[in-house]
């Protein structure tokens, strides 16, 4: 085993340590050296005309062609003014020395802090930071300082990514992302056209689509009331719309409510509003994922072929909680069992359950745990963050606890980010009642000819 250097008291001289830093900013470095070369050889005169070509070439990107400057341009333009304007040099510092996020070195009593590696700005209203931590600091530090650390640098608010051992990202959420509605998504006209697996339903903090699947997917929504829940299947049911039209998605509506989800009666395979009658709809439902299990015993079949043979079935349950938890004690049991079985089981036969809840709670909601894929929009109480999205979130950065009760956030919440822990801020597409009579109207256009999609569930 070797034996290891012991570290000395001294600091490596100033000159290496500008070497050093060099060798990790060679952009920012060589471009002023560049240009201080070009000054000294071409002259001042030709470096100026070829940085006002540059500039103009820039901006006439910028004016001329919005779509392609945004994605290639703006976000490396943004990061790289971000990081020497924001987080490099003593303010971050600062911040994290105000909020205890620094170590200190034992043998020279020095504060270490962590270090920015990368700084990427895909959007102008969220930075991702990738930070090195000292040794001795661990992600965990971070977990209950962020809302601390969000107020000193005066943003809405920071989520916590591990990137990998010892470093960590802050996705930094600077200003409010969605201060517009969103439309509502088109309908395309063809089958063909539609993705069940890939349905777009709104944005993210990143400008990027929001996008569901309904192929093996069971969702989850919980909200307030005004939070826009409805939002998220209505924008779903618009990308799904010719495929429900040809008969390639069976729609099944347990609505105890009564208000949006009425209008979708006409063109529902299965609607229900009463109790008993809602429980007898999700046995039926039951009822046909055993019967296409058998049907794959019989045949060895392991993916589901979606044509009008074999449909995928959609289950929407609004206010799951008005029949788990506030309705007839027996019916109750016998609903829990059945959705517990549709949502374990139905992932193989093309059975999709989508289920939205006010009050997530385990006894409101016993199943919940099942759901995959969890929104949490607008909710009234902290703890309802962890119970929807998982432990820790409203920690990492979820706090839809605190999204403000106007009509101007509706729709808005926060998911989990696929293969990774990290709480994302999405915002549901808006479709008004007019909007909703033209999905209707749509649909009843009439059955249309269509190739069978195969799929895998």
């Amino acid at each position: 085993m070797k034996n290891r250097v012991p570290k000395s008291d001294r600091r490596a001289g100033m000159e290496f340590r500008g070497l050093k830093w060099t060798a990790r900013h060679p952009g920012s470095v060589l471009m002023p050296a560049g240009l201080a070369a070009s000054g000294l050889e071409l002259g001042w005169s030709a470096t100026g005309g070829i940085v006002g070509g540059t500039a103009l070439g820039l901006c006439t990107w910028y004016r001329a062609h919005p779509d392609t400057f945004d994605h290639y341009a703006a976000p490396r333009i943004r990061a790289w003014r971000r990081r020497w304007s924001k987080y490099c040099g003593p303010k971050l510092n600062k911040a994290l020395q105000a909020c205890d996020l620094y170590v200190t070195n034992r043998r020279t009593g020095k504060a270490e802090f962590p270090r920015v590696v990368r700084v990427q700005s895909f959007s102008p209203s969220v930075d991702t930071v990738t930070l090195l931590l000292p040794p001795g600091m661990g992600r965990r530090a971070f977990n209950d300082k962020l809302e601390d650390l969000a107020d000193t640098l005066r943003v809405e608010r920071i989520a916590l990514e591990r990137v990998k051992p010892g470093q960590v990202s802050l996705v930094i959420e600077r200003r409010e992302p969605f201060t517009e509605t969103i439309p509502a998504p088109d309908m395309p006209e063809e089958s063909g056209a539609v993705d069940p697996g890939d349905i777009y339903v709104g944005d993210t903090e990143y400008g990027t689509d929001w996008r569901l699947s309904v192929l093996g997917k069971h969702t989850f929504i919980a909200g307030a009331t005004g939070a826009g829940k409805n939002s998220i299947p209505l924008s779903l049911l618009r990308g799904l719309a010719p495929l429900i039209r040809d008969g390639l998605v069976r729609l099944w509506i347990c609505d105890p409510k009564q208000m949006e989800f009425r209008k979708l009666q006409g063109v529902a395979h299965r609607y229900e509003h009463d109790e008993a009658a809602c429980a007898e709809l999700v046995r039926e439902f039951i009822e046909d994922l055993r019967r296409v299990q058998r049907d794959f015993a019989a045949t060895g079949k392991r993916k589901i072929t979606m044509s009008r043979e074999t449909p995928l079935n959609l289950l929407i349950v609004d206010e799951i909680g008005a029949l788990l938890a506030y309705g007839d004690g027996t019916i109750a049991r016998t609903l829990r069992k059945d959705l517990a079985i549709a949502v374990s089981q139905g992932r193989a036969t093309g059975h999709s359950t989508m289920a939205l809840v006010q009050e997530p709670t385990k006894d409101t909601v016993p199943v919940r745990d099942l759901f995959p894929v969890r929104v949490c929009l607008r909710v009234t109480s902290q703890s309802h963050v962890d119970m929807v999205l998982g432990d820790g979130a409203r920690l990492r950065g979820a706090l839809a606890d605190e999204i403000p009760e106007s009509e101007d956030t509706a729709g808005i919440g926060f998911v989990i980010r696929p293969r990774s822990r990290v709480p994302q801020r999405v915002r549901a597409a808006y479709v008004s009642d007019r909007e909703l009579d033209e999905l209707v109207a749509f649909i009843l256009r009439g059955y249309h000819a269509g190739p069978a999609l195969s799929v895998v569930a």
